[in-house]
């Protein structure tokens, strides 16, 4: 079978397709838009039979006729070959040196990446400051280990890619759901202290009380809240937040207690009262001596799961086993689904099913 990328030792290039890549001041350089048809097996191969130790491949992100070696920097994220193995490197710069006096970042760096990495079968086998400047920012090297098997070079790119949101997302605060949930698993919760909760994060100071009904249809509406909205979301337990003017910020760790049947009781009220289940729900902790936080993630729902029911309602301080009560998360708050809406699902499905289609 043909590579999909090789080495030309005749004319020192990299051959894909029609396209030849020649060695240029800084290495060689390719268009983040080309690696999608090179396999990463391919790749490997190529540059181990025409680079030598520590050579990398540069990846540009714009506009590749306008990229000059000199003046116009390549992308974050690069290629490395070394003694035949293919690593991508990525550089991220930050106000951390590796010889601060609270100790270097290197093992909070490994941390915050170990789990999002193992989650794409990659692993960190580098981490290091590069030391070509007297003052800060200080730019840190970090190269990556990834899995080649069935797998494009822009998959690579992509793991290179994420793993720079999630750091710049430790040193900056600025979050998303998926670099909330990276951190959340390495123990890193106090990132998102002075984080606004907002469509797709709510905090609780306090486990929901399991022993109740009541406890039961709130963890069931707070989770179906994440399910019915667009973007789905992160319920937090064991973080406070704090009312300011236009919002709600998170204020503090408030680590609750967890032990081995913590996590299933969260599954069995769920199970109880929501329905149907949500699509590749997690439910998980990070525990220190017994005291964490508990997170329950929501990805973005099919929509034809929706709505998500909750068997159960509160009202007026009761609690009304008989009731269906269906919420949705906006901004900060829930508002209800409305009538309408409801009987415009049904009407629909039942079209559906009556006349094989969906009326207008």
């Amino acid at each position: 079978m043909e590579r999909t990328i090789r080495y030309d030792r005749r004319t020192e290039s990299l051959v894909f397709g029609e396209t030849e890549r020649v060695y240029r001041d800084v290495g060689y350089t390719m268009h983040v838009a080309e690696l999608t048809s090179i396999k990463a097996t391919d790749f490997r191969t190529a540059l181990a039979n025409g680079m030598a130790d520590g050579d990398e491949v540069y990846i540009v992100e714009g506009d590749y006729e306008e990229f000059d070696d000199e003046y116009t920097p390549a992308g974050p994220v690069s290629f490395l070959q070394r003694q035949g193995g293919l690593f991508v490197r990525v550089e991220v710069v930050t106000k951390a040196h590796e010889d601060d006096d609270k100790g270097s970042p290197e093992a909070l760096y490994r941390s915050a990446l170990g789990p999002y990495l193992a989650r794409h079968r990659a692993v960190l086998q580098n981490v290091e400051m590069v030391a070509d400047q007297a003052t800060s920012p200080w730019v840190w090297e970090f190269d990556i280990e990834c899995s080649l098997r069935l797998r494009t070079v822009e998959d690579l790119y992509e793991i290179g890619r994420g793993a720079i949101a999630l750091l710049d997302a430790f040193a900056s605060g600025h979050l998303t759901r998926e670099t909330t949930l990276d951190l959340l698993r390495a123990g890193h919760a106090d990132v998102l202290i002075g984080q606004p909760e907002g469509p797709w994060l709510d905090v609780k100071s306090s486990h929901y009380d399991l022993d109740s009904t009541q406890g039961k249809i709130s963890i069931a509406q707070a989770v179906s809240r994440f399910a019915n909205a667009e973007h789905g979301g992160i319920v937090v337990v064991g973080m406070k937040g704090k009312k300011v003017p236009g919002g709600e910020l998170i204020h503090s760790l408030h680590p609750v207690p967890v032990d081995g049947k913590t996590l299933r009781r969260y599954q069995s009220a769920l199970e109880q009262h929501l329905y149907p289940p949500p699509d590749l729900l997690d439910i998980e902790c990070h525990v220190t001596d017994g005291q964490g936080v508990v997170f329950l993630h929501v990805p973005p729902q099919p929509e034809e799961l929706k709505p998500f029911l909750v068997h159960g309602a509160v009202v007026d301080g009761q609690v009304e086993g008989a009731f269906i009560s269906i919420v949705r998360r906006r901004g900060e708050g829930s508002i209800p689904i409305t009538a309408p809406a409801i009987h415009s699902t049904l009407a629909a499905g039942r079209a559906l099913l009556r006349r094989g289609q969906i009326p207008n």
